[in-house]
């Protein structure tokens, strides 16, 4: 008999299930769960509303002891990267591709860790991605203020690694005039001289600058005509044909 009792099992299941019943109805169990998720989808809701709304604060109640440092970057960082690689960093209300689930959990968990309500907050991606104003691709940032944001989610397919020497050239006048001369440099060697240069002194430079000014117009021209402009000067503006 004592070792009976000695080898005797409890199943915890039991136990909780038997636990419960003592405190609770399994209608007041299922009344509460049910609360419970409503309040949870409810708060879901408003987060996505203040990502699709973009609210204009530039700066939030961030518990400074809470914050991870490699999600914190200054504007210039931010910057850099969007003229590296032509995209643009806008109020979230612009991103036109949706916010994945994902981002609404990694901010509502910010929120709770860091007792607050988030706002004003942007998105680096392509501009692609975004519902542009006309003139005439992505991270989730949220203002911590003086020029600060933290980096509250990232989603979707990484950047190809070329997308950054594909672009390189509308970075700014000074690297398209770089690629210009570069590209006017192998016209001038590929362009045959042998008897050019006996007939005119100084037939490669003639053909360097006939080649270069060709290409800087005619890739200056149709850069233009297609109401395009250079990495610098778009990458935090809202207007589609920039």
């Amino acid at each position: 008999m004592l070792m009976k009792l000695l080898q005797k099992t409890v199943d915890l299941h039991s136990e909780l299930l038997g636990t419960r019943m003592r405190q609770l109805s399994e209608n007041e169990i299922l009344e509460h769960v049910s609360d419970i998720l409503a309040k949870n989808q409810v708060i879901r809701e408003n987060i996505l509303s203040r990502i699709l709304s973009g609210n204009e604060t530039d700066s939030n109640n961030f518990n400074f002891g809470l914050l991870e440092t490699d999600r914190i970057f200054h504007l210039d960082h931010i910057r850099k990267i969007c003229i590296a690689y032509r995209l643009r960093f806008l109020p979230s209300h612009y991103f036109r591709d949706g916010i994945p689930e994902e981002a609404v959990t990694r901010a509502r968990d910010l929120e709770d860790r860091h007792r607050t309500t988030l706002g004003g907050f942007h998105i680096v991606a392509p501009t692609k991605t975004f519902q542009l104003k006309n003139f005439n691709d992505p991270l989730l940032f949220a203002p911590i203020g003086n020029g600060y944001f933290y980096l509250v989610h990232k989603w979707g397919d990484d950047l190809s690694f070329w997308r950054k020497f594909v672009v390189w050239p509308y970075r700014s006048l000074f690297t398209f005039t770089i690629v210009s001369i570069f590209m006017s440099l192998v016209i001038t060697w590929l362009t045959p001289e042998s008897n050019l240069s006996r007939r005119i002194p100084m037939a490669d430079v003639i053909i360097f600058l006939f080649a270069f000014k060709s290409v800087f117009a005619i890739g200056l021209y149709s850069f233009f005509i297609l109401g395009k402009k250079f990495n610098s000067s778009i990458w935090n503006s809202v207007y589609f044909n920039d």
